[in-house]
C-alpha cells in the first residue's frame, strides 16, 4: 500500500486518528506535570486542500468535510469539539482550505510546560513541518528515521506523554516493524501511551499485528492494557481504495472506551459510504 499523505489529508482514516489523538491528549492535560508526544512519522504538518494531491485524491470531500457538516448529539458534540476546533483554527473562511496533520493537532494541545518531538526524513515535508511549526521552541523537528525514533527517545524526561505511530505502509514489511518497533520501545517504557495506526485492508495482517502487540503487552509487569478500534465507511474489496482504517491504543485512558463508544457511533453516517459506516471496539486486545 502507498499511503502518500498529501493524497488523503483530512480523509476517514485521518478524522478518526485524529479525534482519539485528540482526546488522549487532553486526558493528558488533566494532570499538572509535564507530557511529550512523539511523532515517529510527522509528515509535512499542514495540508492544502487546494492542492493538486488533494484534488485527486478528493477524500477530504467524504472525510473532514462531511463532520464538519454534521449535526452531533450534546454528548457527542462535546467530545468532538476540541478536534473541530482546531481544525477551524486553520480555516479562516467558510471553506474548508486547510487540514492540520497530527503534529500539529499535538502542538495545540500544548501546554507551556509540554514538549513535542517530531521525525521526519523526507527533506520536503520536514522542511514543511519546520515552517508550518514556525521554529517553535516546544516543538522539535527531527531528521530521524521514524523506526530509529521509536526506540531512541522513549522513555523520555517527562516520563508522561504519548508516542504515535503512523507509517506510510509503502513498504511490505511494515507491519512487522510496526510490531518489532513497539516492543522495544515498550520495553524501554512500559507505563507510556501509544497510539499505533494501520490500513485495516487485510484481515490477517491487521490479526497478526494486534496479536503481536497483545503478546508485548502480556509479558509486561504487571501486564499492561490495549484497546483496538477499527472503523470501516464500507466493505473493504481487494484491490479497492482504503475502507478501513484500525488503531492500536496501548495504556489508553480509561475514559477513552466509554467515549470512543459515543463518537464512533455518531460517525458512522457521516463518514459511511453508500450506507452508513461501522465499527469494532475492542477493549482488551
Amino acid at each position: 500500500m502507498n499511503y502518500r499523505h498529501a493524497f488523503h489529508a483530512g480523509g476517514f482514516a485521518d478524522v478518526i486518528k485524529h479525534i482519539v489523538l485528540v482526546r488522549i491528549l487532553i486526558y493528558l492535560q488533566e494532570k499538572p506535570a509535564a507530557f511529550r508526544v512523539i511523532d515517529t512519522h510527522a509528515g509535512a504538518g499542514l495540508y492544502d486542500l487546494t492542492s493538486e494531491e488533494a484534488r485527486r485524491g478528493g477524500e477530504w470531500l467524504t472525510g473532514i468535510a462531511r463532520v464538519m457538516q454534521a449535526r452531533f448529539s450534546e454528548a457527542g458534540l462535546a467530545l468532538l469539539k476540541p478536534y473541530l476546533d482546531i481544525v477551524r483554527a486553520f480555516n479562516t473562511g467558510p471553506e474548508l482550505a486547510a487540514y492540520p496533520g497530527s503534529p500539529l493537532f499535538a502542538r495545540a494541545l500544548l501546554r507551556p510546560q509540554d514538549r513535542l518531538t517530531a521525525c521526519e526524513i523526507e527533506p520536503g515535508a520536514r522542511t514543511q513541518l519546520i515552517d508550518a511549526l514556525r521554529r517553535d521552541a516546544q516543538a522539535r523537528v527531527v531528521d530521524l528515521d521514524g523506526w530509529k525514533a521509536l526506540a531512541a527517545f522513549v522513555p523520555p524526561r517527562e516520563r508522561r506523554g504519548l508516542v504515535l505511530v503512523d507509517p506510510p505502509f509503502e513498504a511490505k514489511d511494515e507491519f512487522e516493524r510496526t510490531a518489532e518497533g513497539f516492543a522495544k520501545a515498550f520495553a524501554k517504557w512500559p507505563s507510556g501511551t501509544y497510539l499505533l495506526w494501520y490500513p485495516a485492508k487485510s484481515r490477517r495482517a491487521a490479526d497478526e499485528l494486534a496479536d503481536r502487540i497483545a503478546r508485548a503487552l502480556g509479558s509486561a509487569r504487571p501486564a499492561a492494557e490495549g484497546l483496538r478500534l477499527e472503523f470501516s465507511v464500507a466493505p473493504q474489496a481487494a484491490g479497492s481504495a482504503l475502507a478501513s482504517t484500525g488503531l492500536l491504543i496501548v495504556n489508553p485512558p480509561w475514559t477513552l472506551a466509554s467515549e470512543l463508544k459515543t463518537i464512533l457511533t455518531e460517525l458512522t453516517k457521516p463518514l459511511g459510504q453508500g450506507g452508513a459506516g461501522r465499527y469494532r471496539l475492542v477493549e482488551r486486545i
